[in-house]
């Protein structure tokens, strides 16, 4: 079988490109007769390849050094949950969190185990198909931080402007659309990613940090959970996923040979309009979870008339060599997941192929 377009939600597809480079440099790493994946962290290669992933992130960003520090962690955004308000939620504070789908509430969640939270907005009464808008956000006297989850893979929703918290740190999950758009980066005290939808394979958590922000930090229960200890040790006070690391700078180097950010946000928004497009016309064969003002660009999700319909777009996608169309359970029907990484030849392809289904069996 040759190469499908693979359409999970994660972990995701690689640019073929950085896939290639991985197999080339794999038995010999630039002569010195080892793989990444056995040498030492603490050797100047691997020292030089954790710089430099750095500073392309904060230029993808668009974000200055001496104003943001990158942290390359582990534990995934699940392990964020608990080290933002860990880090930054002082005992007798609170914390605010916008409840925009599964993922924003399992953040809410473990920050509940840490102090005070107080939810400024959810859009669960919908089933997570908007986002609340910002008249609609009622925050809290004085919060430590706003939390949000930008893009909502399950679901398809992406907030499509940031909100406005006053002078409270915005402190987001951004694990599906990470990198994957112009954004204003310097409004966000802290960041944070898993690296498997947009910036590589899984293992690799991206922490991106003010330094104002760093500095504010309080002592932890243990090392390992705290960013100004990471920070202080340039993500290496453990041994990292050294082998991730080095496939995430292989992609920062692919963003940058595809003409960067606003590159990749073009193509993006074309892959997407292609699959809107073909939900649209289909005159309500196909039916999207998200309302249109907030549809993701990151992830397409729609309904078919029967769950029947739905098992058997699933199979002949897959037999055409389109695979991980499935919807998450909790929302059901077809997810498409297109990230940074997923061609345009592959969007084309779907939405071919779900305008011949719709005649088929509409």
């Amino acid at each position: 079988m040759g190469r499908v377009y693979n359409f999970n939600p994660g972990p995701s597809t690689l640019p073929l490109p950085v896939l290639e480079k991985v197999q080339q440099e794999l038995l010999d790493y630039r002569g010195q007769g080892i793989s990444v994946m056995e040498m030492s962290h603490r050797s100047p290669q691997f020292e030089a390849m954790v710089a430099e992933a750095e500073a392309l992130v904060l230029e993808h960003t668009g974000l200055a050094a001496g104003d943001y520090r990158v942290l390359f962690l582990q534990g995934g955004a699940s392990l964020q949950f608990s080290m933002v308000p860990l880090n930054f939620l002082p005992p007798g504070g609170v914390a605010d969190y916008v409840i925009t789908g599964s993922f924003a509430a399992k953040a809410y969640q473990e920050a509940c185990r840490v102090g005070k939270i107080h939810i400024a907005a959810s859009s669960g009464e919908s089933n997570f198909s908007t986002i609340p808008r910002q008249e609609e956000l009622q925050f809290s006297a004085s919060p430590a931080y706003v939390h949000i989850t930008t893009n909502n893979t399950i679901y398809g929703t992406q907030w499509q402007e940031l909100p406005h918290c006053g002078a409270a740190p915005l402190v987001a999950d951004m694990s599906s659309d990470i990198l994957s758009r112009e954004l204003d980066y310097s409004r966000f005290a802290l960041v944070y990613a898993g690296a498997q939808k947009n910036m590589g394979p899984a293992g690799v958590t991206v922490v991106l940090i003010r330094r104002s922000m760093l500095e504010t930090a309080q002592e932890t229960p243990s090392a390992m959970l705290s960013y100004k200890i990471h920070a202080a040790n340039n993500s290496l006070y453990n041994t990292p996923c050294t082998f991730g690391l080095y496939v995430l700078l292989l992609v920062m180097q692919w963003i940058k040979e595809k003409g960067g950010i606003g590159a990749l946000a073009a193509l993006n928004r074309e892959k997407a309009e292609l699959l809107y497009g073909a939900i649209d016309a289909s005159g309500g064969f196909y039916r999207g979870h998200a309302a249109r003002e907030v549809r993701s660009q990151m992830n397409v999700t729609f309904r078919l008339p029967a769950k029947e319909l739905e098992q058997k777009f699933v199979l002949e996608a897959e037999q055409a060599g389109m695979i991980g169309l499935k919807g998450h359970r909790s929302v059901g029907g077809i997810r498409a997941s297109i990230y940074n990484a997923m061609p345009l030849e592959g969007c084309r392809s779907l939405a071919s192929f779900m305008g011949e289904f719709a005649r088929r069996y509409g």
